[in-house]
């Protein structure tokens, strides 16, 4: 873990007023955190687009990247799947059309262009400063369902291996995780190492306030972040 690289990069947004970290920046975080994250890069235009898409190789994701817009989802700022050039160049004009309709006034910084992982389990992990408790992390079942259902579970950070599997085993969705009704046993390990690597940047790192993966997807072996926010204070 890099945490004079992560001080400084957090450190620089908040001296220039930034409140949040877009995705790439939270994903750099991440990174420098040996937390797996897909291929990507940011393309400012169509011409960029296209050169990052062959690098990267199709199907990818296309997703929209503004400070202004934190579930990019519901303004229709994702794309996944796509195939070539051609449905790149309509979903990125799309994006664009329907950000002037849901929010006209939000600043579009680029467009991220990241390659598209195989599906697996969803689990959301995060970590923020609690002006009561301190640095708190929490654990539960990923994607749209942890907004319905509100299976989550928390401890005080820094935590250890024992506590991040007990937080696992807390949630009503675990068995999703254990080979429920025909499914694989997912990686446990892995997400009790991205629990206890989320904890420690931010206990340890002045100025991040938050921080959240949604969705880790969790496979037989290893974990991959593919969305992820920061905020800072």
């Amino acid at each position: 873990m890099d945490k004079r690289e992560i001080a400084r990069l957090v450190k620089e947004a908040f001296s220039i007023g930034k409140k949040t970290l877009v995705e790439p920046e939270a994903k750099e975080v991440l990174r420098l955190s040996s937390i797996p994250v897909p291929r990507f890069q940011v393309a400012k235009d169509m011409n960029a687009a296209i050169e990052a898409a062959l690098d990267i190789g199709y199907p990818l994701v296309l997703k929209l990247v503004s400070p202004d817009i934190t579930h990019k989802s519901d303004v229709g700022g994702v794309a996944l799947g796509i195939k070539d050039a051609k449905e790149l160049e309509e979903m990125w004009s799309q994006m664009i059309l329907n950000v002037a309709e849901e929010n006209p006034v939000a600043m579009i910084e680029g467009f991220l262009i990241e390659e598209m992982v195989p599906k697996g389990a969803e689990v959301i992990i995060g970590a923020i400063k609690d002006e009561q408790f301190g640095p708190v992390v929490m654990f539960g079942i990923g994607g749209i369902a942890v907004e319905l259902m509100k299976d989550v579970s928390f401890r005080l950070a820094p935590i250890s291996r024992e506590e991040a599997f007990e937080m696992m085993g807390e949630v009503k969705g675990f068995p999703l995780l254990t080979g429920f009704r025909g499914g694989t046993f997912k990686d446990l390990g892995a997400i009790a190492d991205t629990l206890i690597k989320l904890a420690e940047i931010v206990s340890e790192t002045d100025g991040l306030k938050e921080l959240e993966i949604n969705p880790l997807i969790v496979y037989e072996k290893g974990a991959i972040a593919v969305d992820a926010r920061a905020v800072l204070g």
